[in-house]
């Protein structure tokens, strides 16, 4: 797959600002749009591994879902309604739930 330009102005930035959050998840959610979900997976594990950025939880939960690994995006999800609630950001735990749910 070719990089679209979006996804190579963000990595150009990111090489600035490596540990920019909205940068990271502005790059997997470019992979999500390519169909490139594997790629989208791994991007968000680091978004992830780097600081809980809630949104990256149901993201990667939904594009994990959609690769039929159920397991995996329950514990994903799990974990982000832990964050969710750390950060009162009670929709996003909203939602983790609801597709927790629909998963289980």
């Amino acid at each position: 797959m070719a990089k679209t330009r979006r996804m190579l102005q963000i990595e150009a930035m990111l090489a600035d600002s490596p540990d920019d959050a909205f940068l990271r998840y502005g790059l997997a959610m470019e992979y999500v749009g390519q169909g490139e979900d594997a790629i989208a997976v791994e991007q968000f594990r680091a978004l992830i591994a780097l600081e809980p950025y809630v949104p990256a939880f149901l993201q990667v939960g939904q594009v994990l879902a959609k690769l039929g690994k159920a397991g995996e995006a329950m514990a994903i999800l799990r974990q982000g309604m832990t964050a969710a609630q750390k950060a009162g950001d009670m929709h996003a735990h909203g939602e983790m739930q609801g597709l927790l749910e629909s998963l289980e």
